[in-house]
């Protein structure tokens, strides 16, 4: 029902706000399907859902947009606040809000290629965690007995290494770990070849990752991050020989070594024969100087001591040391024999003094002690025993046992 209005005119029925924004919503998303805007990005929210919510502004406008994760995980690059971007998506008006926003489908960087973006954010990032410092650096060994080689097996660059190795060293042990180096899932190949190389038995002295040149899409798989970790981490010596001299992959930062070409891979890793054969030949004329020295030396000292009696008359040596044996044997007999007479007649000696100053003998002789009989004590005065004190007398054939009766002093 149509009200009047103050004028008189017949004022039409009112909309409400769900259908007025219903109306917008329509002729808004129905005139922009598809539109691409330039601006700067702002207010950049990442939940973990993954999506991104943010908004795009320039000098005089700004406006909403969010991008979903199935876009996000398709972006080559890491959206960051204040980096100025190209997008493009759908114009939507969110009702509950009463405001329009943009879903973002593609996003790319102003002033720069995506990829290359892409490659200069990973590179800082993993610079910073110290994934291209020198000091994880493993070195090369001089004489690799075994290489193993992760490439197409039909591309050129593994006939340039494996024709420039062979050249240089013949008896090349090299095995080809077959790998996608370009397109979809090469990233995840190369990761598996790596892996693969490490199960090999006997193990390999060193890894050549390589291919031939191409664009930076061409390359891009060696600047995926999967790769650069999977040779950061290896545990054998890796070689990276992407592209040409003026390609550079994050590959070449992470490995031990970067090559330039894949000829100059197989230059860095294999020593040469030929120089090999040459400094063995040096190292040899080196050696045999000094060898022959001593030997001629050794002849001559040889030709000194055969000149010396001991060698040259070796009996006549025997017998004349055997002939002063049996004079030191004579001269040591009659010594023995001297000293041992005149230890005799000393011992005599001293058994005569000793026999004179023995007690036994002065008694033998008629004299005689006397002592107490209840301490031992020998009586040299009379009174040194009292009337009625027991005493025993030692003569030279015997004792005689008595009691004091009577003392008398001299």
């Amino acid at each position: 029902m149509n009200d009047r209005t103050a004028t008189g005119r017949v004022r039409p029925e009112p909309l409400s706000i769900s259908q007025l924004t219903a109306r917008l919503k329509g002729v808004i998303e129905e005139s922009f399907p598809a539109v691409w805007v330039a601006g700067e990005v702002s207010n950049l929210a990442r939940p973990r859902s993954g999506h991104l919510y943010m908004t795009l502004k320039d000098g005089g406008a700004q406006i909403r947009a969010v991008m979903w994760a199935s876009s996000v995980a398709r972006l080559p690059f890491r959206i960051e606040e204040g980096q100025s971007v190209v997008a493009q998506g759908a114009v939507e008006v969110y009702a509950p809000h009463g405001s329009y926003q943009l879903i973002l489908r593609k996003v790319e960087p102003q002033g720069v290629g995506a990829l290359q973006l892409a490659f200069e954010q990973l590179k800082q990032r993993l610079a910073a965690e110290g994934l291209f410092d020198a000091d994880r650096k493993l070195t090369l060994p001089r004489f690799p007995r075994r290489i193993a080689v992760i490439t197409s097996p039909t591309g050129a660059a593994v006939r340039d290494f494996l024709q420039v190795a062979a050249r240089r060293w013949p008896r090349l042990d090299a095995t080809v770990i077959p790998a996608k180096v370009q397109g979809p899932g090469a990233a995840a190949s190369i990761v598996a070849a790596i892996r693969d190389a490490h199960r090999l038995r006997p193990a390999p002295d060193v890894l050549v990752v390589t291919r031939g040149g191409g664009s930076l899409e061409d390359l891009w798989c060696f600047n995926e991050e999967p790769v650069v970790r999977a040779i950061a981490a290896s545990r054998l010596p890796i070689v990276s020989a992407v592209g040409h001299e003026i390609d550079v992959t994050l590959a070449d930062f992470a490995a031990d070594v970067r090559a330039l070409t894949p000829s100059e891979a197989a230059e860095r890793v294999v020593p040469e024969w030929a120089l090999v054969e040459e400094s063995l030949g040096r190292m040899r004329q080196r050696m045999e100087q000094p060898i022959r020295q001593r030997i001629k030396y050794g002849y001559e000292q040889l030709r000194y001591l055969a000149s010396r009696p001991a060698l040259a008359r070796p009996m006549q040596q025997i017998h004349d040391r055997s002939r002063q044996l049996d004079e030191l044997d004579s001269r040591a007999r009659r010594a023995i024999r001297n000293r041992l007479a005149d230890q005799a007649r000393r011992l005599q000696r001293h058994a005569a003094a000793l026999s004179a100053l023995s007690p036994l003998d002065v008694l033998a002789r008629g004299y005689s002690v006397t002592q107490r009989s209840d301490d031992g004590r020998v009586v040299r005065r009379s009174d040194d025993v009292t009337i009625g004190d027991e005493i025993q007398t030692q003569t030279g054939h015997g004792k005689v046992f008595s009691r004091v009766t009577a003392t008398e002093p001299t």
